[in-house]
């Protein structure tokens, strides 16, 4: 079938939109029609070359560049089509994505670590996971996809694996953004650091990871929580959801942080920026306290080696250095977890998106984004069936 999508055909070129063709799925795989996808930064981190897959990766795939691609990792649809042996859901079925597959075999996903699941390897390069082939195709091209779903598409086939099915009155706008990036967030804290009643938590970078963060330290019961952004209205929005505090920098934070503590410092930090530079950690670990967890969510460059932090902090302050793949949580959990809290009113989404965009304005929500217009931008393709 022809359909329209989001494509970014070399590293630092514009998304435009085309149109392209999709073939039927093939067994275990299913095809979508594409209800919201949401414009979250990763996608520029793959357009930017941020997130490129090393030369040697890409080789066992075989190929030789991750261009062109279908953007999209956020998002929820309906079903339209299954292929054989597809066993988790049916036409007709609301669905979100999920960034990492989710086997259901493996090591991780057996001892309930879904986010780890092994078939995570395919995820930023190559063809379908099910059987090495192509499903998407410009002319005589074969088109690669944003973490294996490409949700800025009207339609997309995607492996079962990479479905979370949701209930019949699920909110597809809400279901989008917690698909990436609410979860990553949320999970962050509340799974990842295990934020306690009573503690203080900081998180750096308001956006739409961030307020997910945000989120999570509220309903995990933080008694302060400092939102730190270098956007003015970003922070005033990170109040409007939990946020007790705000600040501009990790360098102003610090002496709020050592008031509201009386000098024992933050006992959570959540580090969600754009970009996670290696200079962005010192700062933060002097934002903790003893026995701080600190967690690195935000992506960062996929070359970045050097790091500067103090090693005495964690050698005798026993604080915690953590890393977080989508929140250290299990999609087909962490997704209807929290879209029950949505919908009983406790977590906040539709709050968070600044404006709708339409497919063709893809680059234009990136630009926003870039120019610090947008908490989050969304795209709306089919809207609420």
């Amino acid at each position: 079938m022809r359909t329209r999508a989001a494509i970014c055909h070399e590293e630092g070129t514009p998304w435009v939109t085309e149109e392209i063709e999709i073939d039927e799925p093939h067994a275990h795989e299913v095809q979508v029609q594409v209800a919201y996808a949401g414009l979250c930064h990763s996608d520029e981190h793959l357009r930017l070359g941020a997130m490129t897959a090393p030369p040697e990766v890409l080789a066992m795939l075989g190929l030789t560049s991750m261009f062109p691609a279908i953007g999209g990792h956020e998002g929820s649809g309906v079903v339209t089509a299954v292929g054989p042996e597809v066993a988790g859901v049916a036409v007709g079925d609301r669905v979100a994505v999920a960034f990492i597959p989710s086997c259901g075999t493996c090591y991780w996903c057996a001892s309930g670590r879904q986010h780890l699941c092994d078939l995570g390897m395919y995820t930023l390069a190559g063809p379908m996971i099910s059987d090495g082939t192509w499903r998407h195709h410009l002319g005589d091209v074969n088109l690669g996809r944003m973490t294996q779903l490409g949700t800025f598409s009207e339609s997309m086939v995607v492996n079962e694996a990479s479905l979370v099915k949701l209930a019949p009155d699920a909110s597809l706008k809400a279901a989008a953004l917690i698909s990436c990036g609410i979860s990553t967030g949320f999970g962050s804290v509340v799974d990842r650091a295990k934020a306690r009643p009573g503690e203080v938590v900081v998180v750096v970078g308001c956006g739409g990871v961030g307020s997910g963060a945000l989120q999570g330290a509220r309903l995990a019961g933080a008694r302060a929580i400092v939102a730190v952004d270098t956007v003015p209205f970003k922070v005033d929005q990170a109040k409007r959801i939990g946020a007790t505090h705000g600040a501009a920098s990790m360098e102003e934070a610090l002496p709020l942080v050592a008031e509201i503590t009386q000098g024992r410092m933050a006992d959570v930090v959540v580090l969600t920026p754009g970009t996670l530079t290696g200079d962005l950690i010192a700062p933060a670990l002097s934002l903790g306290s003893k026995d701080s967890r600190v967690v690195c969510t935000a992506v960062a460059p996929i070359t970045q080696q050097e790091v500067q932090l103090n090693l005495f902090e964690l050698a005798m302050y026993n604080k915690s250095l953590l890393g977080t793949v989508f929140g250290s949580a299990s999609p087909r959990a962490q997704v209807p977890r929290l879209l029950a809290l949505y919908q009983s009113g406790q977590l906040e989404i539709d709050e968070l998106i600044t404006k709708e965009y339409t497919l063709d304005q893809v680059q234009q929500g990136y630009d926003d984004m870039h120019a610090g217009r947008n908490v989050r931008g969304v795209v709306k393709l089919a809207g609420e069936a």
